[in-house]
């Protein structure tokens, strides 16, 4: 319960910290809104097994489950794994969402929520929006310390809001192959330039690619990367900090927006109630 605790309260403090606007943005937790679990039941009432057992995370338990020489292929494997995409695809069709930003390793994702809403609509009429993935191709995966995808089950993540030394530790960490300096190096697929990509203008970018060309040193680029960093984290680290000592302050903006997303999402759910029977007799 208290990691649940902890990571709603980082999440939270992470989007306010970088700017987000609340006034302009319905910010809420998931598990403010029942409509979302409602629809999420509604919805596995159409979806085929076989989809589900497509999915990514589930396929990847399989897979360690025989790797490791289980008899039972599904060991470990939960309802609340099994069925996440359900859930996921409820909090984007419950909102009508058109088009939904995502990392390319998500694809899979919009995709299943895409088919669970054409079958819907095929079964009792035109209700969901088919949303679309967008990507930004620049930014799209992000690798880690060890130059595999950034992810917290890898545990080769840079915290964005990391201390001033502990991200200088990080930055000097991470993988790069045996080129010396001098020697013209390719940015594409180098993991200090792709997370320097992730937060600069295309002419910050651009500066930087020709740097790679004529030689760049990896200490000399792991050392304009921190510093390029810090810089631009400095502040909306200070406003992290803040907020994560203001929970009540956070607590309220979810709230507040639950409200704005339940009013939406209250009568949408009603329409859907009615559409597959679940309304009065008389």
């Amino acid at each position: 319960p208290e990691r649940v605790r902890e990571s709603t309260l980082q999440i939270a403090a992470t989007w306010l910290a970088l700017g987000l606007d609340t006034a302009n943005a319905v910010f809420y937790r998931q598990s403010d809104v029942p409509e979302i679990a409602e629809l999420a039941w509604i919805l596995s009432c159409v979806t085929a097994k076989g989809l589900m057992n497509r999915a990514h995370a589930y396929k990847a338990a399989v897979q360690a489950n025989q790797e490791g020489g289980e008899s039972d292929p599904d060991k470990g494997v939960t309802m609340g794994l099994y069925n996440y995409p359900i859930l996921m695809a409820a909090d984007i069709l419950l909102f009508r969402a058109r088009r939904v930003p995502v990392g390319r390793d998500q694809i899979q994702h919009i995709e299943m929520a895409r088919d669970m809403a054409a079958r819907f609509n095929h079964i009792y009429g035109e209700h969901f929006v088919l949303p679309e993935a967008q990507i930004s191709e620049e930014t799209a995966l992000l690798c880690g310390l060890d130059g595999r995808k950034m992810s917290k089950s890898y545990d080769n993540t840079i915290p964005l809001f990391a201390s001033e030394k502990a991200l200088r530790k990080l930055i000097m960490k991470v993988k790069t192959n045996s080129q010396l300096p001098g020697e013209p190096k390719d940015p594409e697929g180098c993991t200090l330039f792709g997370i320097f990509r992730a937060f600069a203008s295309a002419a910050e970018a651009a500066a930087v690619r020709k740097r790679y060309e004529e030689g760049i040193a990896w200490g000399e680029m792991k050392t304009f990367l921190f510093e390029y960093l810090n810089g631009h984290l400095e502040a909306a680290r200070e406003r992290y900090e803040a907020l994560i000592e203001a929970p009540a302050q956070i607590e309220q903006a979810l709230q507040d927006g639950a409200a704005k997303a339940r009013a939406v999402a209250t009568p949408f759910v009603q329409e859907l109630r009615a559409s597959v029977g679940i309304r009065p007799l008389a």
